[in-house]
């Protein structure tokens, strides 16, 4: 067995409880800070993001945690409608970066909905360290949206091959 992977099995990814959102919210503000130094624009959502705001959105959602030590070192949220799985806010702790947690929580957020037909988020065009994970995991772009004139997003999908018939965690409408 090789280094990666033990050091993944010794971390648990488990559903988030309510108890657990601050810390998740904390960690999603200091992920989305490389994201907004990138950019050179400190406004995007995901730090704007109250606590107020993030358990509303995650009434309808499903979460989960990354825990290694008693600590949350990553999460990654979703939620289906009408034959797809949207999946957001994939984060881990810089501490834990380049260790293959964002691919586990990837991996396991998909297994949660094994009955949609496709899978779908996005990210920003210079992220290019999500980039290169998300399309490591099969997902293509299919579509670019400008923003404004320094930011576009660009939305990946990947279509469920091993599609199973089972009830998934339809929690609510796409964001």
């Amino acid at each position: 067995m090789n280094t990666l992977i033990k050091k993944v099995n010794t971390m648990e990814i488990v559903k988030a409880g309510k108890e657990d959102l601050k810390e998740i919210l904390e960690l999603q503000k200091l992920c989305y800070r490389q994201e907004a130094t990138i950019y050179n624009d400190y406004t995007i959502p995901p730090l704007l993001q109250t606590y107020a705001d993030m358990v509303e959105e995650c009434g309808r959602k499903l979460v989960l945690k990354a825990v290694e030590n008693k600590r949350i070192a990553g999460s990654v949220r979703a939620n289906a409608t009408i034959g797809t799985c949207y999946i957001g806010r994939l984060i881990v702790h810089p501490d834990f970066q380049n260790k293959g947690i964002g691919a586990a929580l990837m991996q396991r957020i998909e297994s949660e909905f094994r009955a949609v037909d496709r899978y779908e988020l996005f990210t920003g065009y210079k992220s290019e360290k999500n980039l290169y994970l998300y399309k490591k995991l099969g997902y293509t772009v299919y579509k670019q949206e400008k923003v404004s004139d320094a930011v576009r997003i660009v939305y990946l999908e990947k279509q469920n091959k091993g599609r199973k018939n089972k009830l998934c965690h339809d929690k609510g409408s796409r964001e």
